[in-house]
């Protein structure tokens, strides 16, 4: 194991440049397609900033005890959708419209009598605010005796439904566009490193060698190759990120495992590249 691991990092004591060239090659490909996840995170975080908005407002009957509003409102946080459910007293819901309205402040400042009703804000859990659930979570609300009027926002909803479908379908076929046309010009690259060693592994084959121990300094290498590959094009993302931010607009930056995830798949892209590479040679000498 150790004469893999000498043998590994002796090739880029031997060929510094090349060396720089397939892990500078590597980062910039894995860069493009991290320039692509960062807009990606941040839209996937702008939905679901949009639907944490989504709620169910249900409209009190006019003179509904508080007692039946008190059960029904256990009944409701009860649902396993639901994730709050929020009473809405007449004066609260006046006060709201006059801090909310400012344009009719004065109008509402002159009423005689409360023309708003009470209600019952419903908030849903984040896996359940699609157009499916909140139309059946409304339907159940309506069956309550207390109930004038349930109103979410269908169309609304829908639209913001058909948005995220959108966006997953095109960040899974740009992704993968990105991830394919990475994937080529690594492996385009680490070939020619393979191709650069090509005499030595003759000699190596001529005096014996087994295929395997051919392989083990290569795999390693692009292994090697991949994840410094993958931690530059993380450093590229980063500043490009930390720009974005500073300047343009407020962004967001990978998690961990997001990050981890790219020096991953460099490394992955680094040993496949590198193990058919050198399986095509083999087959030659």
């Amino acid at each position: 194991m150790n004469l893999v691991v000498r043998e590994a990092l002796l090739a880029f004591k031997r060929a510094p440049l090349l060396s720089a060239l397939s892990v500078t090659t590597i980062a910039f490909s894995l860069f493009v397609l991290g320039l692509f996840g960062l807009v990606a995170v941040n839209l996937q975080n702008a939905l679901r900033s949009v639907a944490e908005r989504v709620e169910i407002v249900v409209y009190l009957l006019p003179g509904t005890p508080i007692e039946a509003t008190a059960i029904g409102l256990k009944d409701i946080e009860a649902f396993p959708e639901v994730q709050a459910a929020t009473y809405v007293s007449e004066d609260e819901a006046l006060a709201r419209a006059r801090a909310e309205l400012v344009e009719f402040r004065d109008v509402l400042r002159e009423l005689e009598r409360n023309p708003l009703p009470a209600s019952i804000e419903v908030k849903l859990k984040p896996t359940f605010r699609d157009a499916d659930h909140v139309s059946l979570v409304a339907e159940r609300l309506r069956g309550f005796g207390f109930v004038d009027d349930v109103r979410f926002g269908r169309d609304w909803v829908e639209k913001l439904d058909r948005l995220r479908q959108l966006a997953a379908a095109v960040g899974i076929v740009v992704g993968a566009a990105f991830a394919a046309v990475a994937i080529i010009i690594i492996g385009t690259t680490i070939r020619m490193a393979v191709l650069q060693r090509g005499r030595e592994i003759a000699i190596m084959r001529l005096v014996g060698a087994t295929d395997g121990f051919i392989r083990r300094p290569f795999l390693l290498q692009g292994t090697i190759k991949g994840l410094l590959g993958g931690a530059v094009a993380v450093a590229l993302s980063f500043a490009a990120y930390a720009l974005i931010d500073r300047y343009l607009i407020q962004a967001a930056f990978f998690t961990r495992e997001q990050a981890a995830a790219i020096v991953g798949f460099g490394a992955l892209i680094g040993l496949l590249g590198s193990a058919t590479s050198v399986g095509r040679h083999l087959k030659r000498v």
